[in-house]
């Protein structure tokens, strides 16, 4: 109901009767515009519209009471003739709120409202201006007429017996008490058990005895995940949900992780695993940090010096050297891939080839020298400085490293063996030169291998062998899907390039000879390359290759938005990793500056005070 102030009220009156051309309303029709007062005004104890009905002029039954305005150049009597169905509430509000805008305009005229004189020879009008007392805004009201809106009794009317109210996280859930039944132990099926307030205090944050509401501070989104499994038996794990979060959830609320589907255990066991090994590799990295801060001795500072080391290596953000070791460390890369395109120019691949060497061949030989023997140093440091020996050998990046240095050292043993026994390869034949030959130009182009150590260096990479490693289900799926569809394709246009073709009677040899040879083009029409080497003429053929092409395209597509979403939140960890790893490391600066800056200052009052005491 809406309530108005006695002071607008009189506020009604006065505008109407100031009107130049309006007649007041009749009390009937105030009576229908005019919502009751809440609560009844003081003066009449029945409602706003009472107290406007006892000071206004009745109907044209009772006219004789009229009011008379009075102007300096008319006098005339408003008459009552406004019929009830003329009036609405939301007039009577607009005039209330603004009383200039609702007076009419009578021609051109610019009025003048502060001429007007009223007069009545009721004494009605008297009475309602003076004996109305005005009343102040209580205050709170708008709080107290929130509350109003929405009782928590009847909204929520819970029989406790057979359901429960929980609230976790600002969200309210009710359901019945055997939802548990099947799961005892759990937190939830625990606390149907509870009665005692020690008890229930045990297993939830709070609880509210008047409405018999548990709550709980917990991840809200979580719950939904836990509360769909406790009411339908399935525990599912949603993309948008941390799956370390959802961990310990699981932990908290009691329920058996065994229990998930088989595809969501299986990434949820795997982030798990990372997370744990993530964290794990920062506690030692700290750690190692703060026992090279401690370490005074002369055997601490040699393991302080290998721990430097080891920072230096392994983390490119430790400061300034490890930042400009791995600035060689890509450089070296970037002389190694030059040099390797180099070395196939025909001229080079003349000379090796006639077994000559001319400068430009030593060139490129202490130049690929030169970068091997700085990643065989990088290598060594690596082995030296790791942890776990057995663990640093299964890293794939390190074994990368060793296919790609060993070839050159394999290489100059089999050059130191080849003069050595050139006796024997003159007797034996050219064959057995013209086959080391080969095996060295095979070793020597494992060199490209070298490019994968950029991965250390670069969050694209990183964020690319994280895709490639958690995304091995869509690949496997689109490997199966190729398959499939290049198996069915295949025969499919041997037989209609071989069979129903007019032309196959008299071109025999043509491209569709066998299904194995047309494996080739199916593989080629599905990724949409197209080379045209193989390329269908007869309609039915034609009609095969246009199917294959589109189901490719849609096979291509299946996948590949569930590795996109894969490779955005692998980059956003990645990321979201090196920053706070950054923060961390300035931080630390931070604080050893200011407590080297506090020292100095310790220092000079320590002077300060010693200078005096001594004055």
């Amino acid at each position: 109901m809406l309530s108005l102030p006695h002071c607008l009220t009189a506020r009604v009156v006065s505008t109407m009767l100031l009107l130049p051309e309006w007649s007041p309303p009749c009390c009937h029709c105030l009576t229908a515009s005019v919502p009751e007062c809440s609560p009844p005004c003081s003066h009449c104890q029945s409602g706003l519209h009472h107290a406007l009905t006892a000071s206004l002029p009745h109907c044209q039954s009772e006219s004789t009471g009229g009011f008379e305005v009075t102007t300096s150049r008319e006098s005339r009597h408003m008459k009552p003739g406004v019929k009830c169905e003329d009036w609405t509430h939301d007039q009577l509000f607009h005039l209330i709120t603004h009383p200039a805008a609702s007076m009419p305009i009578i021609s051109n005229a610019n009025h003048d409202f502060s001429t007007y004189s009223i007069s009545s020879d009721d004494s009605s009008l008297d009475r309602f201006f003076t004996e109305i007392p005005e009343t102040e805004t209580v205050k709170g009201v708008y709080f107290q007429r929130a509350q109003l809106l929405r009782d928590p009794e009847a909204t929520y009317v819970v029989d406790h017996t057979l359901q429960v109210l929980i609230n976790v996280g600002g969200n309210r859930y009710t359901f019945p008490w055997s939802t548990f039944e099947q799961f005892p132990h759990s937190r939830l099926g625990r606390l149907r058990h509870c009665t005692t307030p020690e008890e229930i205090a045990r297993l939830c944050d709070d609880y509210d005895e008047t409405r018999r509401e548990y709550f709980f501070d917990r991840n809200p989104t979580a719950f939904r995940v836990i509360l769909n499994f406790l009411a339908a038996g399935k525990l599912r794990l949603l993309r948008e949900l941390c799956a370390v979060s959802l961990h310990d959830e699981l932990a908290y609320w009691g329920v058996d992780p065994g229990h998930m589907e088989r595809c969501c255990r299986r990434r949820l066991i795997t982030r798990v695993d990372e997370v744990a090994e993530r964290e794990r590799k920062e506690e030692e990295w700290r750690q190692k940090r703060m026992m090279l801060k401690k370490s005074t001795t002369e055997v601490e500072k040699g393991y302080r010096l290998i721990g430097k080391l080891r920072e230096v290596v392994e983390n490119p953000q430790s400061g300034l050297a490890g930042k400009l070791f791995a600035c060689l460390s890509v450089i070296m890369v970037l002389v190694t891939v030059i040099s390797l395109c180099i070395s196939t120019m025909p001229d080079l691949r003349d000379e090796e080839t006639r077994g000559e060497c001319s400068q430009k061949c030593r060139s490129m030989f202490v130049v690929e020298s030169i970068c091997v023997a700085w990643f065989t140093l990088e290598f060594v440091l690596r082995f030296v400085n790791a942890q776990s020996k057995l663990a640093f050998a299964r890293g794939p990046l390190n074994v990368i490293d060793a296919i790609a240095i060993l070839p050159f050292y394999v290489s100059l043993v089999i050059d130191v063996r080849d003069e050595s026994q050139e006796e024997v390869v003159v007797e034996t034949g050219r064959g057995y030169l013209d086959k080391l030959s080969l095996i060295l130009r095979l070793l020597r182009a494992l060199r490209i291998l070298y490019v994968m150590r950029l991965a250390r260096h670069s969050l694209g990479l990183q964020t690319l062998g994280m895709t490639m490693q958690r995304s091995m289900r869509e690949f496997g799926l689109l490997l199966l899907f190729v398959c499939v569809a290049v198996t069915l394709f295949s025969p499919l246009v041997h037989l209609a390039e071989s069979e129903l073709a007019p032309f196959a009677a008299t071109h025999p040899q043509h491209s569709f000879s066998s299904i194995p040879a047309s494996y080739w083009w199916a593989i080629i029409s599905m990724t949409t390359v197209g080379y045209g080497d193989m390329v269908p003429r007869s309609i039915p053929g034609q009609i095969v290759a246009l199917t294959s092409i589109l189901s490719g395209i849609l096979i291509m597509a299946f996948p590949a938005t569930s590795i996109f979403h894969t490779f955005s939140r692998s980059y956003q960890e990645l990321k979201q990793e090196y920053e706070r790893l950054w923060k961390e490391e300035r931080g630390e600066e931070i604080a050893a500056e200011s407590e080297q800056s506090w020292s100095k200052v310790h220092q000079a009052e320590a002077q300060v005070i010693f200078y005096t005491t001594s004055s």
